[in-house]
């Protein structure tokens, strides 16, 4: 029996915020600062302290608001979740629960299947908790608690079951982070713990019947740790159904090297985090002048940069996606295009996406650390377009260019790169070619026409690689056709 599946995503965005959330402590990079270095009494939950909300944590939050087409919020507050656990200092997390700062809005995806809107449940701002470094040593096995994550502003976005699919969740958690990157709120980071994931699983007999009962999948820290998880426990559920069984409510871990879900804890209901009013802070008031401010300096987001590449530039769907994937790299494909009036955004795509992206691939560089100008590359593909240098040899030319940033006028001097694009001398190579191998020519003339590609092979042999295919070409057929 085919069962119809269901799939809401909760994302733990990490702001990109100088300070925390409720204190002044500065936010550490968690790869290279030392163990509990980056707290304070506020954030390590001492008795007596007060906190104080971060301005530039509810800007993002508006950015991202706006930028999902969410309603934001005049007033919202603070709530206490209520739960103990070792990487939580205070006992509570300072989070939002009834009255969130954004909800109701929605982000467009695209699949195999077409273009579909992910509705955008609410998305509110909280504190991020602790970390446990777990160690083995000599046998013996104990935890540490790291608090310098304790604080960082979070904003958690939380869609409706919109997804009913592996790819929609895989193309939405793309798009979002995409969104989030290109807003400059987050890193999106995924290795370091700025983008999180949990995912409510459910399914039930057909799309018409009551949701089925629902599983939380938890501290996901990767897309395709995310996609196989949940892969998983469809199958497990599945199975569950079809034998009859009932799926229990209940919070999962993933087990990355076995491959498969476990249960932790049944699953809370938000009574039981006990949420009430945060004492200590006042309801949050973002004003209209506020908001308005924000959408003014908004950026262009992906998906209207992606529509402008295809309108405009008349690049296709799938140049204009790889394009925008990394803003630094549709800022110097567009300043490129800026640089080359009489050359077409397509053939510079190429480029770019072909030849610099190996490149890159290889190097293990970005975009903005290459030693290539967007006037360089122009540079380069008008000598390739104005027949000075073939292909190949413009592939070898960009290659030093990366290399060395040389200009590519000077690397064609200096290694006599230069195309022959002398007809008169192309015609005497072509004539020798023809007279050194007159049974071929008898071939091609018997009928043979795959004889002529070995001809011209001869040709661009005998002058090196540097005779201009086109022509050699041209000359070739004129000369076979006397």
């Amino acid at each position: 029996m085919q069962y119809f599946t269901d799939i809401g995503l909760e994302v733990h965005v990490e702001l990109s915020t100088t300070t925390k959330m409720f204190c002044g402590c500065r936010v550490v990079d968690p790869t290279q600062a030392q163990p509990n270095t980056a707290v304070c009494p506020v954030c390590l939950g001492m008795p007596g302290t007060l906190p104080v909300v971060n301005k530039q944590a509810v800007e993002y939050a508006i950015r991202a608001g706006l930028a999902l087409h969410c309603t934001i919020a005049e007033r919202s507050i603070f709530a206490r979740k209520n739960y103990f656990y070792p990487d939580l200092p205070k006992g509570y997390q300072i989070s939002q629960y009834e009255y969130p700062i954004t909800f109701d809005g929605w982000i467009p995806i695209t699949t195999a299947k077409g273009e579909k809107v992910i509705r955008i449940h609410r998305a509110h701002l909280e504190e991020d908790t602790g970390k446990l470094n777990h160690i083995n040593d000599d046998g013996i096995s104990f935890s540490l608690v790291d608090l310098n994550r304790a604080g960082i502003p979070l904003l958690e976005i939380v869609t409706e079951p919109d997804m009913h699919t592996v790819e929609e969740v895989r193309a939405y958690s793309q798009e979002l982070r995409l969104l989030l990157r290109y807003l400059g709120i987050t890193t999106g980071d995924m290795e370091k713990g700025a983008m999180r994931f949990e995912a409510n699983v459910s399914m039930r007999e057909d799309e018409t019947a009551p949701l089925g009962t629902r599983v939380e999948i938890k501290n996901l820290n990767s897309i395709h740790s995310m996609e196989r998880a949940i892969e998983y426990e469809l199958k497990r559920q599945q199975r569950i159904l079809e034998q009859g069984g009932k799926v229990s409510q209940e919070t999962l871990g993933w087990n990355e090297a076995k491959g498969e879900t476990f249960s932790q804890r049944s699953k809370e209901e938000a009574h039981d985090y006990r949420y009430f009013p945060e004492p200590d802070l006042p309801p949050l008031i973002v004003d209209q002048t506020w908001v308005d401010a924000v959408a003014q300096n908004m950026p262009e987001l992906p998906v209207e940069k992606r529509a402008r590449y295809q309108q405009e530039l008349a690049l296709s769907a799938e140049k204009a996606d790889a394009l925008i994937q990394d803003k630094a790299t549709g800022l110097f494909f567009e300043q490129t295009v800026a640089s080359a009036q009489d050359i077409s955004a397509s053939v510079i795509a190429n480029w770019i996406l072909g030849d610099v992206f190996s490149w890159m691939n290889e190097s293990g560089q970005s975009i903005e650390e290459l030693a290539l100008s967007p006037a360089a590359l122009v540079e380069l593909i008008k000598l390739h377009q104005q027949h000075q240098v073939n292909k190949n040899s413009a592939k070898e030319i960009l290659k030093e260019m990366l290399q060395s940033g040389r200009s590519a006028q000077e690397i064609i001097t200096e290694n006599g790169l230069q195309l022959i694009s002398s007809e008169d001398e192309l015609g005497k190579v072509v004539t020798r070619v023809l007279l050194e191998h007159p049974d071929e020519v008898a071939s091609y003339h018997a009928g043979k026409e795959t004889v002529f590609n070995w001809l011209f092979g001869q040709a661009m042999q005998a002058c090196q690689g540097k005779g201009d295919p086109q022509l050699i070409r041209r000359l070739l057929k004129e000369a076979l056709s006397r």
